[in-house]
């Protein structure tokens, strides 16, 4: 590492007292750089290269303008396609609201229904209770009334068997008799 340090410092120090190349001691290395730019130049010039580069720059240029063409109608279409989302966004959520409004609507009509249906059926339950109280009334009444009248029809036929005797069935059964050849 060390050589190096000293051999670039005594290239260094070389240059300095080198003298630089000149042709006739007035052309220098700059000027030779020069003249030969300047003949490149004509040259191309000469061959028609100013017209070849302009045609190349006409080119990219139409190729710029149809790329810049080409993305504005992308834009364009973006546009449209951006719109169109938004606008069925905006459709979407308006039909989001109306179904909301119309199930809420709907709700409050089942919910309604369901409290005319639920009191229409106590109504029926509470007919249906009474009118089997009033079955049940009615047939307690007949059993008692039954009972009643089978109680009374044994206590009627221990009467008549107590007071009636043999010749008091006589009577009545010669009485009936004779009431059957009368006409009415």
């Amino acid at each position: 590492m060390v050589d190096l340090v000293l051999l670039s410092e005594a290239a260094v120090e070389g240059a300095e007292h080198a003298a630089d190349p000149a042709l006739f001691g007035v052309l220098n290395g700059t000027a030779w750089v020069s003249i030969a730019m300047a003949v490149f130049i004509a040259i191309v010039i000469w061959k028609g290269g100013i017209s070849a580069i302009t045609a190349m720059l006409d080119r990219q240029i139409a190729d710029i303008r149809s790329q810049l063409d080409d993305a504005k109608k992308l834009r364009a279409e973006a546009e449209v396609l951006r719109d169109e989302y938004a606008r069925k966004i905006a459709d979407a959520e308006k039909n989001a609201g109306e179904m909301a409004t119309q199930a809420e609507h709907e709700a409050e009509a089942i919910v309604a229904q369901a409290r005319t249906d639920a009191a229409e059926l106590v109504q029926r339950r509470a007919k249906m209770a009474e009118d089997k109280i009033a079955a049940a009334e009615r047939a307690a009444i007949a059993e008692v009334r039954a009972k009643t009248a089978d109680a009374a029809a044994k206590a009627a036929a221990a009467l008549i068997a107590q007071r009636h005797g043999a010749d008091a069935d006589k009577a009545m059964v010669d009485r009936t008799i004779a009431g059957l050849g009368r006409p009415h």
